[in-house]
């Protein structure tokens, strides 16, 4: 079986390190040098300039698309600015000759304007998110996913996750053995559990316009741990449970219910991160029924466990350790 030719688009601005990681993968990682051959291309061959200062000389236009197996974007500038006729034709005509077409990180939206995420699954990174599908509404965003294939049209979530989406890449074409010689190579997990879910800050707001609304907010906040109804928060604000509906949903965006799990889940964050406390212990001191709801909860929202939480990000300092 001959190597499979992997083609790098390298253009104006690209970030070295996005650039490097499908590189670095499908060439000195590999374990045996006959399954991948990586060609670097560009618009216009010759010096191309980093967003750093950093250059690289390229010695192949884009008629190298025309005969690769796999085609990698790891990187686009500038969501505003259009790729040039040329790129988006190529990348159109690769994938009906049969190629992959890859976009890494905001390479998706390279893919997105060729037209041929239309219809189908896509990641990118989770900063771009709203931009993405106010531009491309035709487009599935996947907002959790590290990285989606759909049809031969591979995408990924920003920065690292491209390291992810290269090691499915091989895993698809060579199985998981090789896949998982390259990942300690490269000294990576061959297989990240969870998305893109427990790494985006959703802001929860602090403040609104409406002054009664801020001063339940506080209180809430200072009395996570207490069970809350509507009946009794409706007395705290002097108003009618439909009139406390209607004003918090103007004030804030979301229900109050919405509102209180996502300030509980964000403070047994914090908690998980910073105290050596129980995942029982954190679940009483932020508010839930029980460990069990808790765990639900963190889950569905984040897509890993508070333990796997703990150990992320806060490391093998943790003391915690109880299965979740």
């Amino acid at each position: 079986m001959s190597a499979l030719t992997v083609a790098v688009i390298a253009t104006a601005g690209f970030s070295p390190f996005h650039f490097s990681v499908p590189c670095i993968i499908f060439g000195p990682s590999m374990p045996q040098p006959d399954l991948f051959r990586v060609e670097i291309c560009a618009e216009k061959p010759g010096i191309v300039l980093s967003d750093i200062g950093l250059s690289i000389n390229v010695d192949h236009g884009l008629e190298r698309l025309d005969v690769a197996d796999i085609i990698i974007v790891p990187y686009w500038n500038n969501p505003d600015e259009l790729p040039s006729p040329l790129l988006l034709d190529k990348l159109i005509h690769a994938w009906q000759r049969g190629a992959e077409v890859v976009g890494l990180c905001l390479g998706t939206y390279v893919l997105a304007y060729s037209g041929l995420l239309d219809g189908h699954r896509a990641a990118t990174h989770w900063e771009y998110e709203r931009d993405f599908i106010q531009r491309f509404p035709a487009v599935h965003l996947d907002r959790n996913s590290l990285y989606t294939s759909d049809e031969r049209l591979i995408t990924s979530a920003g920065t690292a996750a491209g390291i992810d989406c290269c090691l499915s890449i091989i895993r698809d074409h060579y199985g998981s053995a090789i896949a998982n010689r390259v990942a300690r190579r490269m000294v990576v997990p061959p297989y990240r559990e969870g998305g893109q879910a427990q790494f985006i800050e959703r802001p929860i707001p602090l403040t609104t316009r409406d002054s009664k609304m801020n001063e339940l907010m506080d209180y809430l906040r200072r009395n996570l741990d207490k069970p809350h109804d509507l009946d009794s928060l409706s007395g705290f604000v002097s108003m009618s449970r439909r009139t406390l509906t209607r004003h918090f949903l103007k004030a804030t965006g979301t229900t109050l219910g919405e509102w209180l799990n996502a300030e509980r889940l964000q403070r047994s964050q914090e908690l998980l991160e910073t105290t050596d406390s129980s995942i029982e212990t954190v679940s009483d001191m932020v508010g839930f029924q029980s460990p069990i709801s808790f765990r639900q909860s963190f889950k569905a929202r984040f897509g890993v466990s508070p333990s796997e939480w703990r150990r992320t990000f806060r490391g093998p300092a943790s003391v915690d350790q109880e299965k979740s």
